[in-house]
């Protein structure tokens, strides 16, 4: 079996490649074809025939398919159906902002987290990407906007498309999956975009959301203190928690408070707590002035979302009206709060409802 070259670190392969017949110094000029996109071996100009050919004997590249693309016409917002090999599928979002173009990426295909209002964890957990799997999302990506706005453009080249019009410099890893169920594949695939040798995306421009997996904070603050947290609270009291996200079962809210001011106190990083308005369940007076007495003191924002309402859960949405209440309400209380942009709003649905259409076409 070929082994996929982009889980591998420039170190790996450079320690790799001399027992497999090729020099060291190749490692950096395979690197530098496959961060530009490149998926093909035979495609590295500046290697010799026979190392292509080698390159080929020994290893893949992780080339997903594009299932489907979905463009909004409101805000160039493109959302993606990405399919692997072994047809398993995730979802990953290109967003265009002021300060540059960002990525959503997933962690894993599919969620075993069981949270009841999010379309990727109703079909379960069907594996862990490996960090390459995550990296390709980028690289994929990247190649489609750029040959998209091409073809958009009329231009003969992709080359010509100016790089601030398709190149990524801010990374959130919050699609499909839990992070922290995932961490060491997460980990790699964060080292691996920070190199400055080739991606070379600031710490401080990637940002990992957990659902409150309260176990790996520690651990996180030691291994990325320049990354940025989101915690998903979507509620202010145990009771509520526990029947929206199973896992507050294991980490009640107490426990994530806890954990949360011993992160921002080892770190001095402002955590952004993810709160899905929720119409009739988490959207009540008392649920904004529990929030705000709960957070009180900390070095946090409060992301407000009105809930991307998904077939089959039962839950319904807010409006914006009232989200809008909310964050004013928790600014007053000197709580910094926004409600979340709404990006590609004209492309539908929550995260993962592409992935469960396709996954429930298959029986």
């Amino acid at each position: 079996m070929k082994m996929q070259i982009l889980d591998f670190t420039i170190e790996e392969l450079e320690w790799l490649f001399p027992d497999l017949g090729m020099q060291a110094y190749r490692a950096r000029q395979v690197l530098d074809w496959l961060y530009k996109g490149v998926t093909d071996f035979k495609d590295m100009k500046n290697l010799p025939a026979d190392i292509q050919e080698k390159l080929d004997e020994e290893f893949e590249i992780y080339n997903p398919k594009i299932v489907r693309e979905q463009v909004s016409k409101e805000d160039g917002t493109r959302k993606f159906l990405l399919e692997y090999s072994d047809g398993n599928a995730i979802e990953t979002v290109f967003m265009k902002y002021k300060y540059g173009n960002s990525i959503c990426v997933s962690s894993q295909a599919g969620c075993r987290m069981g949270c009841k209002f999010c379309a990727s964890t109703l079909n379960g957990l069907s594996r862990d990407l490996t960090s390459g799997e995550i990296l390709a999302q980028l690289l994929t990506v990247e190649r489609a906007v750029k040959n998209s706005l091409a073809s958009e453009k009329g231009e003969a080249s992709s080359k010509e498309i100016d790089p601030k019009e398709w190149k990524i410099n801010h990374i959130v890893v919050m699609g499909t999956g839990e992070p922290f169920d995932n961490y060491l594949n997460v980990m790699r695939f964060i080292q691996t975009v920070h190199d400055p040798r080739w991606l070379n995306i600031s710490n401080r421009n990637i940002t990992v959301s957990t659902c409150g997996v309260v176990s790996m904070l520690k651990l996180f603050a030691e291994d990325c203190p320049q990354v940025n947290l989101a915690i998903s609270l979507h509620a202010t009291t145990d009771d509520v928690r526990s029947s929206m996200m199973p896992i507050n079962r294991m980490f009640p809210i107490e426990k994530i408070m806890e954990a949360a001011k011993e992160y921002t106190k080892k770190t001095k990083r402002r955590i952004t707590f993810e709160y899905t308005m929720v119409n009739g369940v988490n959207d009540s007076d008392e649920d904004v002035k529990r929030l705000a007495n709960l957070l009180k003191g900390m070095l946090c924002h409060v992301n407000l979302i009105p809930l991307n309402k998904v077939e089959g859960t039962g839950f319904d949405t807010v409006s914006r009206k009232r989200a809008e209440e909310f964050a004013e309400i928790l600014e007053k209380a000197g709580i910094a709060a926004t409600v979340r942009r709404e990006l590609g709003a004209d492309i539908d649905a929550a995260c993962g409802q592409l992935r469960l259409k396709k996954n429930q076409n298959r029986h």
